[in-house]
């Protein structure tokens, strides 16, 4: 089979695929953003504010839809996916901006997680399988830049329109909405993926999707999970209620707490770009990710040990940043591409995904009332949550730099015979 290897990099399609990280987290955070806005003009109670992150592009809605969007993938192709989900993400957004009562908000946001969800693996495996085997990780992280782009972007928005109050919030949205139409455009003159289209002729019998549950590849999905899935429950939770929490436990303004926000993206990309895309196809991938994970207990830790001022909320977004450039965010994408075949690839994806996202959708239901009890309750769980996650990634961290999709596989097969077993056919095609 042949690979990218070689290629001349294509730059444009890996923009356009990882455009599916900037419409991610822009959402969450378009929602984060407004969140506090929301509460006020609708005297939502908690378990209401609860229920909108819950369902939305921050949890359970996008779960389900990379649970289906990833199995859709692997069975229809990358591009059928990501050329039309887009649309449906527009019609979701649509409701947020016109939205007049509290249900809108959350069937909005329900049609937008289903939509984000269903596009991150077929981008993310788009992503893997067109970039040159020696520089995965350069490419994953162009993605990453493009998931902490969107915040800046939309916290910058909301800072500037403060004033407009849920107007501004609006305004925030219909930006989204006019980002997936032209991305859908753009999106339409992509091609698909050599390796899936190849990968199709070759096999006269697709893989059972039991084959992920089983040896190597059950393990992978086992350690994808917990290395993410604890750490996106600090991700999801810090994401959507920063700014709710700084308003109402710290005090801070509107203006403030966006502005802290934006900051701490701002760094990421700096993160990202100087350290993850300079590094991750170059040296240790296991020491990379343990520097991270270690930095970032620190980080959260100094919010459960002193008072949550604006000082120690700065100090704590500049480490956090700094670490989580070059962390579980970007690891996961690039290794839950890389741990699978071509033909299970976008499947396995949705189905890490899938469970991340919908574990941090039920926890989502009780941040709120932790906060109330006490931020420093809350801030302790997610310290001891990085720290779960530091560990599990540390111990199973693989050493991938460097080597083809195609090397990968042949490496899982061969430990799979000397074992005294086979956890897939001889013959898969990567």
């Amino acid at each position: 089979m042949s690979t990218a290897t070689g290629k001349k990099d294509d730059w444009r399609n890996t923009i356009l695929a990882g455009l599916a990280n900037y419409i991610d987290s822009g959402s969450i955070v378009a929602g984060s953003a407004a969140l506090a806005l929301w509460q006020e003009s609708y005297s939502l109670s908690n378990d209401f504010v609860g229920a909108i992150a819950a369902f939305g592009p921050n949890a359970i809605g996008a779960g389900i839809g990379a649970f289906i969007g990833g199995f859709l993938c692997d069975k229809l192709g990358r591009k059928k996916i990501y050329q039309w989900d887009m649309l449906i993400y527009a019609a979701g957004m649509s409701m947020l901006v016109f939205a007049v009562a509290p249900w809108m908000i959350v069937v909005g946001f329900l049609i937008v997680g289903l939509a984000v969800g269903a596009d991150i693996p077929a981008s993310w495996s788009l992503i893997a399988e067109q970039a040159p085997d020696n520089r995965r990780g350069l490419h994953s992280g162009v993605a990453q830049m493009l998931w902490y782009l969107g915040p800046v972007i939309v916290l910058l928005m909301s800072l500037a329109l403060t004033g407009l109050g849920e107007l501004g919030a609006r305004i925030v949205f219909a930006h989204l909405v006019v980002i997936a139409l032209a991305l859908t455009l753009l999106r339409s003159r992509m091609k698909e993926s050599q390796r899936w289209e190849e990968t199709r002729k070759a096999k006269f019998k697709r893989m059972p999707v039991s084959t992920l549950f089983q040896g190597k590849y059950l393990k992978s999905i086992l350690a994808l999970v917990g290395m993410y899935g604890f750490w996106n429950l600090w991700a999801g939770v810090n994401g959507f209620f920063f700014p709710y929490i700084l308003r109402t436990v710290g005090a801070a303004t509107q203006a403030e707490s966006v502005a802290i926000q934006a900051l701490n993206f701002g760094l990421g990309i700096l993160s990202i770009f100087f350290i993850f895309m300079k590094l991750s196809d170059k040296v240790n991938q296991r020491l990379l990710f343990t520097v991270s994970a270690a930095i970032q207990v620190v980080g959260m830790s100094l919010l459960a040990i002193f008072p949550l001022t604006i000082p120690v909320a700065l100090t704590h977004v500049v480490l956090m940043a700094f670490a989580v450039g070059f962390g579980a965010q970007s690891f996961f994408q690039l290794w839950s591409a890389e741990m699978f075949p071509t033909e299970l690839r976008s499947t396995a994806q949705g189905v890490c995904f899938a469970i991340v996202r919908i574990a941090l959708g039920f926890f989502s239901f009780f941040v709120p009332m932790l906060t109330a009890t006490g931020f420093t309750n809350l801030a302790w769980i997610l310290t001891g949550f990085l720290a779960i996650s530091g560990v599990i990634g540390a111990l199973w961290a693989p050493r991938n730099e460097g080597k083809s999709l195609e090397q990968l596989e042949a490496e899982r097969q061969a430990a799979a015979k000397e074992i005294g077993g086979s956890c897939t056919p001889s013959n898969v095609n990567v």
